[in-house]
């Protein structure tokens, strides 16, 4: 899984997330967003190309790659993950909540330490 290292207090496990979908696995007992909530903000975020992460350019692109008809059926997703506050409404539309955003940034490396 990942490199642990230990003393008798602390344990620290370093999980290899290389992409946006295994960071949000991570986090997601968290969150508790179902696989398909999963698999929808992951496809925003990496494929959405304007700063309102559910514009309906982006809901296009992310509804073509699942095979989804009509865009507008992502509507009930991204109500969820409103409701879930992963994504927040803002004067430009919508973005990733700004903790979750820490997370997926692809500098960062997912670090969990536990204490015992």
């Amino acid at each position: 899984m990942g490199e642990q290292k230990s003393n008798s207090k602390t344990q620290i496990l370093k999980i290899p997330a290389d992409t946006t979908s295994k960071k949000l696995q991570v986090f997601n007992g968290i969150l508790e967003l179902t696989d398909k909530e999963m698999e929808v903000l992951s496809l925003l975020i990496d494929k959405g190309e304007t700063v309102d992460l559910c514009s309906p350019t982006n809901k296009r692109i992310v509804a073509e790659e699942l095979n989804i008809s009509d865009h507008n059926t992502l509507n009930n997703y991204v109500k969820r993950l409103k409701d879930k506050k992963v994504i927040i409404k803002t004067k430009d539309g919508y973005q990733i909540n700004a903790l979750l955003d820490q997370v997926i940034n692809p500098k960062v490396q997912t670090i969990i330490k536990l204490i015992k």
